[in-house]
């Protein structure tokens, strides 16, 4: 497995795959790795010849009040899993590579991003497809795989992708969880045993939506306060926010049509969780298909 440090090194690899025929694969992280980026790490094997990681901690993304400087980065521990995971590369810029200046260009993407986390976490979404934007254009792989459970992001970066024409497939994976039910992230460590514990109300509380909307319930309102009813039972629970929105266009919805992300964001203590599921009109639709 090589490190490749630099924008140079790492676009002279992929030249060099390219010369070869390979396809390629890219799962780009902030690192801290868990099982759900190793999914992505095998979807990509399966899929492509040649799997390209990033591990970069992308301080667009993040607010004044968030938790950059505390997000959890080891890169030895990074390192060895990805390696046994069969990743061909990682690439590992420093801030300064990625912004050796300041940047005054920037990816926006309206609409889809004005609702669920977009109203959370202002800027975010222009942080998150700057820099996916920037990593495409230094990796230009085949195929790019995000997890499911960060789905707003999804849909950002699929449309940023549309509009843009980027010769690159976006290609979402299923939610990766806990064997308690926790949806798999970098930050569960933030988490006390008790918060841990009071967590796992989100995922009761999804199931439970499910079972609502497989016996014929579309009332995006009754679902909606059911749920919340069942995460707010925990004392240490403070939502931000609990939505069904349509599945394409993130808009809120009063009545499931069509085919529908409930959305949820949690924080217990210091720490926000987000968790999701879709609700399929449609059955055997692929996660956002286009």
């Amino acid at each position: 497995m090589r490190m490749i440090h630099t924008i140079d090194d790492m676009r002279h690899l992929v030249g060099e795959c390219r010369q070869q025929g390979k396809t390629i694969g890219f799962v780009p992280t902030m690192g801290y790795l868990h099982e759900g980026h190793m999914s992505l790490v095998r979807r990509a094997k399966a899929e492509c010849d040649f799997v390209v990681m990033s591990i970069f901690v992308n301080p667009l993304q993040f607010g004044p009040a968030e938790d950059y400087e505390q997000y959890p980065r080891n890169l030895d521990r990074d390192a060895n899993l990805a390696k046994n995971a069969g990743v061909d590369a990682i690439f590992v810029p420093s801030v300064n590579e990625m912004y050796p200046q300041k940047q005054l260009v920037f990816v926006e993407v309206e609409e889809i991003t004005n609702n669920l986390c977009g109203v959370s976490r202002p800027g975010h979404f222009r942080g998150v497809a700057t820099v996916v934007a920037k990593l495409l254009n230094i990796v230009q792989p085949d195929k790019a795989f995000f997890g499911q459970k960060d789905a707003q992001q999804v849909r950002v970066i699929q449309q940023m992708v549309q509009d843009l024409n980027m010769p690159v497939e976006i290609v979402p994976c299923p939610i990766v969880r806990e064997s308690d039910g926790l949806a798999m992230s970098s930050r569960n460590v933030y988490l006390s045993s008790e918060e841990r514990l009071q967590a796992l109300s989100i995922q009761r509380a999804l199931l439970h939506a499910e079972e609502l909307f497989k016996t014929g319930e579309r009332s995006a309102t009754v679902i909606e306060q059911q749920i919340r009813s069942i995460i707010e039972a925990e004392p240490l629970a403070e939502v931000d926010y609990i939505k069904i929105v349509d599945l394409q266009n993130l808009t809120d919805v009063s009545t499931i049509e069509d085919d529908s992300l409930l959305a949820v964001a949690v924080r217990f203590g210091g720490t926000r969780l987000i968790d999701n599921t879709i609700l399929y009109v449609k059955e055997g639709q692929p996660c956002f298909a286009q």
